[in-house]
Formats: C-alpha cells, sequence, structure tokens
C-alpha cells in the first residue's frame, strides 16, 4: 500500500491518478478541510482515503499503518490553510511523517524537494533539515529535487500572461533553465517506487532542454503570432525584497524568484538512462494553451 501526502495537490494529484491507472493500492491523507470535489476525484479512482494532517502527529501514525511506501508532496507553499506555515507543514510536519513512517515499519519514504539554490531562504532551510533527517533515519529514502515547473511558473499567478501577451521576467532573463513538468515528475516519483536506482538516492530532475526564460517568451510569440510586451523585475529588488519581507512565506517567495533568475541546468542524461521515458518540452505545454 502506498500513502500519498499532498494528494490534493496538483503533483499528488497526478500521482495518485498514475498509481490508480497501474492498478497499485493507494491511500490519500487528505484534512477534513481539503477541497471535497478533489477528494471525491481520488476516490473515483479507487484511491483510499485517510484523514490526517501533517500537524496532527497522532493522525500522521494511524496513516502510516500497514504503509509499503510513503510519496510526500505537501507544502504550505501553494497550499496554505488556518495554521500551515512554512515552519509547521514544510519543516516540522515532514519531520513529523518521517518519525511516524520510521515507528510504523514503512519501508520506503519518497520526499519531493527541489535543486540547491545559491541564497537561503526559509523553505530552502525547511527543505534541507528535513532532507537531511530522512538520510539518517534509516529508512530507504529516494529525495526528488524537480527544477521550475512549467505549469507554475509560466502561468499568470506568476507573471506570465500568455492569454493576454504580458509576461513579467525575474532577472535579466537571459540565464537557462531546465523546464519540467510537473506531470514529468510525477512518472519519476512512480517510477522511482521500484527502480533499484532510485532506493538510498538523491536525484535533480530537469526537462529535455535548457531555456533562458526569453527563449521560452520566443516559443511563445512563435506559436501565437504575435509579440509579447516583456517587463523585468531586477535581481537587486528581489534581494531588496527577500530582505524587506517579515513573513517566511514571502521570503520565500522572493528567494525561489531569484532562484529563476539565476538560472537552473540539470544535465538528464544519467536520468534517462536509469528512467527512460519522453519528457514534456516547453513547446508541448505552450501548445496545450492555445
Amino acid at each position: 500500500m502506498n500513502l500519498i501526502v499532498g494528494a490534493t495537490g496538483l503533483l499528488g494529484g497526478e500521482i495518485c491518478r498514475l498509481l490508480a491507472e497501474e492498478g497499485r493500492p493507494t491511500k490519500a491523507l487528505v484534512r477534513r478541510t481539503s477541497d471535497q470535489s478533489k477528494v471525491a476525484r481520488l476516490r473515483s479512482l479507487n484511491i483510499e482515503i485517510a484523514i490526517g494532517d501533517l500537524k496532527d502527529r497522532s493522525s500522521l501514525q494511524s496513516a502510516c499503518r500497514g504503509i509499503d511506501a510513503i510519496i510526500s508532496t505537501a507544502s504550505a507553499t501553494l497550499s496554505r490553510q488556518a495554521g500551515d506555515s512554512i515552519q509547521s507543514v514544510d519543516l516540522e510536519g515532514q519531520l513529523s511523517l518521517i518519525d511516524a513512517a520510521k515507528a510504523a515499519g514503512v519501508g520506503h519514504f519518497m520526499l519531493i524537494s527541489f535543486p540547491q539554490a545559491p541564497i537561503e531562504f526559509p523553505l530552502q532551510t525547511a527543505k534541507r533539515t528535513v532532507e537531511e533527517h530522512l538520510k539518517g533515519s534509516g529508512l530507504s529514502y529516494t529525495i526528488l529535487q524537480p527544477s521550475v515547473f512549467m505549469e507554475v511558473w509560466l502561468t499568470p499567478a506568476l507573471g506570465f500572461d500568455a492569454a493576454n501577451a504580458k509576461v513579467q521576467i525575474y532577472g535579466s532573463g537571459q540565464k537557462k533553465i531546465s523546464w519540467i513538468s510537473y506531470k514529468d515528475v510525477a512518472k519519476f516519483a512512480v517510477a522511482s517506487l521500484d527502480n533499484a536506482e532510485a532506493h538510498d538516492a538523491v536525484i535533480e530532475l530537469g526537462g529535455p532542454e535548457e531555456l533562458s526564460p526569453l527563449e521560452v517568451v520566443g516559443i511563445f510569440e512563435q506559436l501565437q503570432g504575435r509579440k509579447f510586451q516583456v517587463g523585468h523585475v531586477s535581481e537587486e529588488a528581489l534581494r531588496e525584497q527577500k530582505e524587506a519581507a517579515s513573513d517566511p512565506l514571502e521570503q520565500s517567495f522572493a528567494g525561489l524568484m531569484l532562484y529563476c533568475a539565476e538560472g537552473n541546468v540539470i544535465d538528464m542524461r544519467e536520468q534517462l538512462r536509469n528512467f527512460p521515458m519522453q519528457l514534456t518540452s516547453v513547446r508541448d505545454f505552450a501548445q496545450t494553451l492555445r
């Protein structure tokens, strides 16, 4: 039995769908306050529902009983409810989940994180602390570190408004990024359950090509046959924003924007040898928005 934590989120939901498609017994940890339409969708996939919360240790202990593998995608960054914070969810909640998994005799724990950024911010500090705790837990572990999700960063919420041909770019826009689809990350997660190369391993993940944000804009312009209005937020402004922020989440968003501004290239040759699959390109994604 697999337990998915973060099952109502973008990535967690896709992992559940793939597991259900393969007929793998799966349980989803959801909160009483979770979006009930998303919970209903999980039930429609014949996924067992466990009520619990990363902030409630006893619920984690109950959810982990009889579980062979855990995949945790949960974070307070995109799905934030009362009492949620980087401290309570991304740090303390994940640490409690690891401890509950160990106490329940879970065989394999998979954590979704992200690659090392050159600057420190609260979300990264939490992720690295949890990674080290997992490595030292005695559990068989997999830490997946995907790069920038195109379905998140190439959307209006983060300044990439393709429908209205308006884009806000962090930094110069000239540094390369290994954009990746969350759907491909889900495929790697499911494939990692049974792949010996993924056990007791930290695996960085990127897409099929490295493109600068300006090159991404060029792809959208070509497909749409029009020029985009492009604005820039300088790295200096992002650093000032990070330093001025008092909330850890705001500091982390500024840190993640700097992470994108400074680029992140991941060589995927070894990963694709171990996990043969066709990766989604930015052009593939852009074509779905036409």
